[in-house]
Parts: structure tokens; sequence; C-alpha cells
């Protein structure tokens, strides 16, 4: 069960993912299983590869930056400032920073991340 509580955000535990970005987990732990938030950046002319959460819907919130998205089988489409992405459990999705600047975003996730539901479809793993 969540309790109150202050998360101090601390940017010193960011580190760089085998999917080409960075994460700084603001807010992932058993003590709230329900959400979880991570501060996602993208540096410039990098793309994410295409991966899909296992029984984890998410949730993009462009923060700043200008990207192309691709999720499921859509267009991929152009975002920027205050622009949400929507991506269901199970859907593949890749984003490109196509700016000059960094790509940056929150990555919401429901219930939370779990690295066991993370899939790299570019290079899957049979389990």
């Amino acid at each position: 069960m969540m309790k109150p509580a202050f998360l101090p955000y601390q940017p010193d535990t960011e580190f760089f993912t085998g999917e080409l970005c960075y994460i700084t987990e603001l807010s992932n732990s058993a003590a709230d299983e329900a959400m979880s938030v991570a501060l996602a950046r993208v540096a410039p002319g990098v793309t994410t590869r295409w991966h899909s959460l296992r029984e984890t819907a998410e949730r993009y919130l462009i923060l700043s930056g200008q990207g192309v998205a691709e999720i499921g089988d859509q267009a991929p489409r152009t975002v920027g400032p205050q622009d949400v992405i929507l991506i269901p459990a199970g859907c593949r999705q890749r984003i490109r920073n196509t700016g000059s600047d960094d790509l940056v975003f929150y990555a919401i996730c429901t219930p939370r991340f779990l690295a066991e539901n993370y899939q790299d479809l570019e290079n899957p793993v049979s389990d």
C-alpha cells in the first residue's frame, strides 16, 4: 500500500540503457506498485530500439525537444512539448530525436515498470 512520501530528484542516478536512451527513475518501487515514473532523455539523431512492455501500459509526456514517435502499426507522428503518447501493454514502440537538443519526456507506466516485462523486438531473447 502506498504511503505518503517525498521523492527528491536525483540526477546523478541517470543511466544509459540498451534501448539507446538515458533514464532517471523518479518513482519505481514496491511501495507504489500501481505506477512508475521515469525521466527519459534521447540524444539528437538517436532512434530508440523497437520494444514493448508485457503487462504494462506506458505514456510518454514530452517535456522538451522534437521527435517522431512510432507505436503499433500507426504511421510515425511528429511530437513535441506537452504532447502525450499512449502506448498499450504489449504494443511495439520507438521514438527518434529529430531535433538539435535532447528529447526529454516522462515515461509513466501502469503498473510500475519491471525489467522482466521489457521485450527488445530487434534482438528478441527466447524464453
